[in-house]
Formats: C-alpha cells, sequence, structure tokens
C-alpha cells in the first residue's frame, strides 16, 4: 500500500519471515474458509461479483473471520481501487483525506472501495459524514465490525448498506487453516489427533487466534507431537470473548434464559458457566435468575424466588469462588422446576386494566371508615368479615360498580399451582352460589 489511503500495490508473494496469518491471506474468494454462504456462487457476495456491480456493505461477524481479507478480495474482483481506514486511528482530517482523494481518482472515471475496520467505532456525526459520498458513488463502502450494527451506527448508513453476516468459523474451516499452514511450511503440527481437536477448539472460531498459535507450535523445537495437557502447558489458555455491555452479554443471558425456561438444566449451566468465567458480575446474574423464578416459574413453585434470594444471600456471604456454587444450585433449581408464566400475563393484564379504569371508586362496602362522617356515608357498611363466614369465605363482590369482573390469573396445572386451581375453583363456586341467593 502506497500510503494508509493509497491504492494497494498488485499483490506479492509475502517474505517467509512474514507472519503467518499474512503468509496464508487468501488471493481470491474463492480460497476465503467458513464463508460459503456468502462468497459461494449463490451468496450475496458472489452475486455481486458475478453480476460486476457492488453495493455498500456493511460485514457483521466475530473476530478473524475475514473482515478484511473479504473486502480487499472484493475491491480485485470488480476492479475497484482499495482504500482502507480504522476508525480506532482516524479522525475528521482522515476522512477528508480519503473523500478528497476518492474524488480525484472518481473523475478519471476509477471508482474507490473503501474499506473502514472497526466502524461502529466513529461517532454518530462522523457515521453521517459517509453519506454524501456513498449516495453520489463516490466511494462503495466495506464497513467491518464485531458489534451488531442495530445498534452501534446509525439507521440513515445502514438504509444505504446491506447487512451480511460472518458465521464464527466451525471446526472444518479451521481444520482447513492448520493444513494450509501445515503446506506452507511444509510439515505437520507436532501435536496429537486429541491436541489437534482441543487446539482448534480453544481458537473459538477465530481463524487469525488459530494461526498465530499454530506460528507458535511451528517455532517450538518439539521432540515428540503434544498431547492435550502439553498444549495446555505450552500456550496461554484463551480469555473468553465476552463483553459485557454489548452484544455478547445480551446473547448469553438470553440462551441461559431460554434453556431455563425449556427446562434443560445441562444447557442452562454451560450459559451460566459461560458468563461466569468470563468475567460477567455475579450478582447481574442473580438479578436474572430472580426475575425469571417470578416470570417463568411463579406460583408452580414458590420455592424457585426464595432459593434464589437464599443464593444472593448466600453469594454475600461467600464472595467468589465458593459463593458461586450457591448460584449454580439456584440455576439447576429454576432449570428442574414446574414452569409457569401465569403470574407474569397476569400482571401484564391487570397493570393494562388498570391504566384504562384507574379512576374506579371500590364498591363502598369495602372502603375503609377512619371517621364518623364516613361511617354516616356509608363507607364500609355491610362488609361481611370473611373467618365469620363457613369456609372463612363470604363471596363478596369486591370490583367496582361500573366495571364487570375481570379474569387476570389463571393458574396452570403444574406443580403448586394445580393446588391453587383447584381452590381458586372452589371459591369460584361458592362466589357463584353466594350471588345466587343474594347472600354476599
Amino acid at each position: 500500500m502506497a500510503d494508509l489511503f493509497g491504492d494497494l500495490a498488485p499483490p506479492t508473494p509475502p517474505a517467509v519471515d512474514t507472519p503467518l496469518a499474512d503468509r496464508l491471506r487468501p488471493q481470491g474468494l474463492s480460497e476465503v474458509v467458513g464463508q460459503d454462504h456468502l462468497t459461494g456462487p449463490e451468496g450475496a457476495i458472489g452475486r455481486m461479483v458475478a453480476a460486476g456491480r457492488l453495493s455498500s456493505i456493511i460485514l457483521w461477524g466475530p473476530p478473524g473471520t475475514g473482515k478484511t481479507t473479504i473486502a480487499r478480495l472484493l475491491a480485485d474482483a470488480v476492479g475497484l481501487r482499495y482504500a482502507q481506514i480504522s476508525a480506532v486511528f482516524s479522525g475528521v482530517a482522515d476522512l477528508k483525506k480519503v473523500f478528497a482523494e476518492a474524488r480525484d481518482h472518481a473523475r478519471t472515471g476509477r471508482r474507490t472501495l473503501l474499506f473502514v475496520d472497526e466502524i461502529h467505532r466513529f461517532n454518530r456525526a462522523q457515521q453521517d459524514g459517509f453519506l454524501p459520498y456513498v449516495e453520489d458513488g463516490t466511494v462503495t463502502l466495506i464497513g467491518a465490525t464485531t458489534e451488531n450494527p442495530s445498534f452501534e451506527l446509525n439507521a440513515a448508513l445502514l438504509s444505504r448498506a446491506q447487512v451480511l453476516i460472518l458465521h464464527r468459523l466451525d471446526a472444518a474451516a479451521l481444520g482447513e487453516l492448520i493444513a494450509r499452514a501445515e503446506v506452507e511450511v511444509g510439515r505437520d503440527l507436532p501435536l496429537t489427533t486429541e491436541a489437534r481437536a482441543a487446539l482448534i477448539a480453544s481458537a473459538d472460531g477465530d481463524g487469525r487466534f488459530l494461526l498465530n498459535q499454530v506460528e507458535t507450535l511451528f517455532a517450538v523445537d518439539l521432540s515428540e507431537p503434544l498431547d492435550p495437557a502439553g498444549l495446555s502447558a505450552l500456550l496461554h489458555r484463551r480469555v473468553a470473548v465476552y463483553d459485557k455491555d454489548r452484544e455478547g452479554h445480551y446473547n448469553l443471558i438470553s440462551a441461559l434464559h431460554k434453556s431455563l425456561r425449556g427446562s434443560d438444566p445441562q444447557a442452562a449451566l454451560y450459559y451460566l458457566a459461560r458468563m461466569l468465567t468470563a468475567g460477567e458480575e455475579p450478582l447481574y446474574v442473580l438479578r436474572r435468575l430472580v426475575r425469571f423464578a417470578s416470570e417463568d416459574v411463579g406460583l408452580a413453585d414458590p420455592q424457585a424466588l426464595v432459593q434464589c434470594l437464599a443464593a444472593k444471600d448466600a453469594y454475600d456471604f461467600l464472595g467468589s469462588p465458593e459463593g458461586e456454587l450457591a448460584i449454580v444450585q439456584a440455576c439447576l433449581y429454576l432449570a428442574t422446576a414446574p414452569k409457569s408464566n401465569a403470574a407474569y400475563k397476569a400482571q401484564k393484564a391487570a397493570f393494562k386494566s388498570a391504566r384504562a379504569t384507574g379512576s374506579l371508586m371500590p364498591p363502598q362496602n369495602i372502603l375503609n371508615a377512619p371517621t364518623k362522617l364516613m361511617k354516616d356515608i356509608g363507607y364500609g357498611s355491610g362488609y361481611a368479615y370473611d373467618h365469620d363466614r363457613e369456609g372463612g369465605f363470604s363471596g363478596a363482590d369486591y370490583w367496582p360498580g361500573e366495571m364487570d369482573a375481570e379474569t387476570y390469573y389463571e393458574p396452570t396445572d403444574r406443580g403448586y399451582e394445580k393446588r391453587i386451581a383447584e381452590r381458586m375453583a372452589w371459591w369460584d363456586a361458592r362466589r357463584t352460589e353466594h350471588r345466587g341467593t343474594g347472600d354476599a
């Protein structure tokens, strides 16, 4: 590259001392691994290249999945000048320079593909600055982001670009990268079959990370192949990729919540472990478990809420790591408890009704009458004290006179709610009897 914003020189074979990841960069879109859904003949990128027309694109995907490589190869495939900037290192002056250069080249009939790495790092005003140059065709924008574009990019910019999602590299794609590295280096990776699988798993879908680890292994003089234990001792453990205020945070808590709701204790425990080992705040997890106890278990097992609050107290008392066992216990309790969202549905229905009828006066017989005047005008008159009635139940009507009785809470036939449903049915029958006789 002539300079930060200039044309790419024609590809030249990388030097032997170039990092392995750079030496293995694909020379054509057909060599990109793991993204066939985009780069294949039926993929969005494949179709654009076949048509010879490229629209602006946002490439969204995890680190090490080929976003930069695809952008570079796209420019070659459709004959565009290639320019690249990084939102991490660039400011307004840099943007003005790259747009001015692109406009100069456009006057000679040569359009520019502008690749913007980490585009979500630009603020809203900077993102708006791209719009006129994208609209008039000065640049074809290819933005790369690891963050959800819906949250991080302007709606105006998104409306002018197609969002394409890159997949985390699977085991087959990562295995292909290792095979290419072995061909490049000229010898097999010094690992047993089991250690090779462990290395692939440790990459967590990141091809760049994998190749860096492979390069380290090739540089070490080993007398015999490493087994998984030897590999673990040689290489530092990869820290889990987890940004607590970004999309990964919400994806994992969603997966935990839905696994609990689906009564899968094994999957729930896995996602709980993913969060805690990645550094999530345990009290945040506990807050979500407490919420789940009310929303998805409810009165099907009233102990669920008690268990979660007890886990919170235990964690406060013990701290990490001992207190995390109490979180695990609460998680397993919720996953294996009978499920009911009847209380959650009842809350939503009751709140909606209250907003619609919030000014209605309750019937006079159940109004408080702390003064003589209030008693004289009928407050509390005719109140039926339930404890004095047979079965401790009066069957009185407690609804405002201008409103029909509503049904908000409908218990399920699961867990403790089955008993609640039987009790409510008995009360409903008695209430109907009382109304029929006028004795309420």
